[in-house]
């Protein structure tokens, strides 16, 4: 498979459509099993308060694959992902209801580079805050 998205298609400035991506206990608990991460601050609220969080969050490394969803959507192909970082800034608190936690992702092309490649630099916020910072993929396009 290859990009949709073509190279001379896209503008420094061009925004992706966003995405909205919600994060329930349960999402967490499939995410421990499906990554083998069973830390309990992920699952145990108890334990969670008792080392100082405010409550249940979810994996850095799932908000981080939550966020980059946005970028492989918009191309069409995961593979043309040849770079992805993050910072993580804040954690994703995830609330014991029915409701959960809501990770938000905005982004846009921050640079055109050689080699038919673009920067996308993302925005990653939860409950109003920035939850991944220095977000940043590079994609090589069609």
């Amino acid at each position: 498979m290859a990009a949709k998205i073509g190279y001379d298609e896209v503008e420094v400035g061009t925004e992706l459509p966003a995405g909205t991506f919600p994060v329930t206990r349960a999402t967490l608990v499939r995410y421990a099993g499906a990554s083998g991460d069973f830390n309990p601050i992920h699952w145990n609220e108890k334990f969670a308060k008792e080392v100082g969080l405010p409550d249940v969050i979810a994996h850095g490394m799932f908000t981080m694959a939550e966020a980059i969803r946005v970028v492989t959507d918009w191309v069409g192909d995961p593979g043309v992902v040849v770079e992805y970082g993050v910072r993580f800034t804040k954690p994703v608190v995830v609330p014991n209801d029915d409701e959960g936690a809501v990770v938000e992702v905005s982004a846009k092309v921050g640079a055109k580079l050689d080699d038919r490649r673009v920067r996308v630099d993302l925005t990653a916020m939860s409950a109003g805050q920035k939850v991944l910072g220095m977000s940043r993929a590079v994609v090589r396009l069609g």
